[in-house]
């Protein structure tokens, strides 16, 4: 019986163009700025992004991590959303490591509106906590890979300027919102100072992220990444997958977008599964009354992984370790589940 894997899209496993690409690739010292393919990653992320410089980094954690850890800092508040992925699966690492205070406030889809934002803004009295950065995740994962327009991007950044603060964005699937939207990532970029995407998620690299920002920023997050132990040699091996990915696999994942709505099409001609729209690659939905884990256990046993988030709430997210047949036999399966 084949497996259908929709766990996550960090699942996915270099393709043998990408292995090649990583084989050839030439590399250097890193940490002495001398590995070719690094630099060449680098630049490519900050053209894309549309920011003078970029960092490359070990994990998305990390990318989230520095920016806090240099531009909210200890003793100091951020705003974040009450879902955000640095609130719920990044071990805390804010206020262990960064010393920061989040304050965490609702908004619909995961978006973050002027109205929920600038009340919780500090007005700077001496006894009160500094409020420093406000975070955005975008595409917003536990919300169900929802995208900011530009007109809540334009939101943020104004509130943001008023009140003097850094605006971070949690871009693990910058690329996904750019499909989705038809944006293009410099411009979704252009409403954040700093901004994080990840290579290991539907762009299909093994390993890998990029943190953007100002020159400056850049030289203060490569002393942060060296403090936090995530400083490589010859990391060209693994650059070589992200260029890779960058030049092969961002125009597919609009792919992605279609066969989570193939399967969000599916589950809604069930009598078991409720779901709201679905923006992006990433398909939430309820199964009121009964359980989520036995249904997902029911699922696995068919040939269908995937995750259970809650009592009563399961989710699927595609990528191209599932192509538009397999898209179709997990539809059939899900139709045919006798929950």
């Amino acid at each position: 019986m084949k497996t259908y894997d929709l766990r996550s899209d960090t699942i996915t496993k270099p393709t043998e163009g990408m292995r090649k690409a990583m084989y050839n690739a030439e590399v250097g010292d890193d940490v002495y700025g001398e590995d070719p393919t690094v630099n060449k990653l680098q630049e490519v992320a900050a053209q894309l992004t549309g920011k003078e410089a970029a960092i490359f980094i070990s994990s998305g954690t990390m990318g989230n991590l520095i920016p806090i850890y240099l531009n909210c800092g200890r003793g100091n508040e951020l705003i974040a959303h009450r879902q955000a992925h640095i609130l719920h699966y990044e071990m805390a690492g804010l206020a262990a490591i960064a010393g920061a205070m989040p304050v965490a406030v609702d908004g619909e889809r995961g978006i973050l509106k002027p109205e929920a934002v600038e009340p919780v803004i500090r007005p700077g009295v001496y006894s009160m906590p500094r409020t420093k950065l406000l975070e955005i995740e975008n595409t917003h994962n536990l919300a169900g890979g929802t995208c900011y327009s530009q007109a809540d991007l334009e939101g943020i950044l104004t509130v943001a300027r008023k009140h003097n603060l850094a605006v971070h964005m949690d871009g693990a699937r910058l690329f996904n919102a750019a499909a989705a939207t038809g944006l293009s990532p410099d411009e979704i970029c252009n409403y954040a100072d700093t901004v994080t995407f990840c290579l290991s998620k539907g762009l299909g690299a093994p390993v890998g992220s990029l943190l953007c920002g100002t020159s400056s920023f850049v030289a203060e997050a490569r002393r942060a990444r060296k403090l936090l132990g995530g400083a490589t040699r010859q990391a060209g091996v693994l650059a070589a997958a992200g260029l890779y990915a960058l030049e092969n696999n961002v125009e597919r994942l609009t792919e992605d977008h279609e066969n989570a709505a193939l399967v969000a099409k599916a589950l809604q001609g069930t009598g078991w599964a409720m779901l709201g729209p679905v923006e992006t690659n990433i398909v939430y939905f309820s199964t009121p009354g009964k359980n989520a884990g036995q249904i997902r256990d029911a699922l696995g046993k068919a040939g269908v992984l995937c995750n259970a988030t809650g009592p009563e709430r399961i989710r699927m997210v595609t990528s191209l370790e599932i192509s538009r047949a397999d898209t179709k036999e997990v539809c059939s399966i899900i139709a045919k589940l006798a929950v």
